[in-house]
């Protein structure tokens, strides 16, 4: 089940099922011919953060924000906390044992969110831990050649 919520105002549930029945054909990228009880309609996605689940979408000529909760989201609400809260991570820790390959920051130096961090090479395939948050780099606790186990700290935030 999503939670949808329109402009802030207007929220909706969507099953699962009723997303996979959606009678959508992409004719271009981003652009989509959609029919529902026999009634056409013309959708575009004109800009999507996709971290955060935001979505500006233009349905025949009118533009509406869109935010979609999937079930992990409405469970951390349910709890008490706030969606938002949970980008505050201050620590970076491998996802799985591999060699680090490339260290893309500096202890000090500010990053973005989604900025490269590091090239972690784990069963021969490269991956790029990217920075959660916006931020600036505490320590880094680990050096390039230097193989790590799955949840070995890697980079702290301050």
């Amino acid at each position: 089940m999503y939670k949808i919520k329109v402009n802030n105002s207007h929220s909706f549930d969507v099953t699962r099922e009723a997303t996979e029945t959606l009678d959508a054909i992409e004719i271009s990228p981003n652009h989509y011919h959609i029919l529902q009880n026999n009634t056409t309609i013309k959708a575009s996605i004109l800009k999507s953060e996709f971290n955060q689940k935001t979505y500006e979408v233009k349905v025949n000529n009118n533009i509406y924000q869109v935010d979609i909760n999937d079930a992990l989201d409405q469970q951390i609400e349910a709890l008490g906390f706030e969606i938002g809260a949970s980008k505050q991570i201050n620590e970076i820790k491998a996802p799985m044992p591999g060699l680090i390959l490339e260290i893309s920051v500096n202890e000090g130096e500010e990053v973005k969110e989604n900025d490269a961090l590091i090239i972690l090479e784990a069963m021969k395939m490269e991956n790029v831990i990217n920075s959660p948050r916006d931020g600036i780099i505490k320590s880094i606790s680990v050096k390039q050649g230097e193989t790590v186990d799955k949840n070995s700290l890697l980079i702290t935030f301050e």
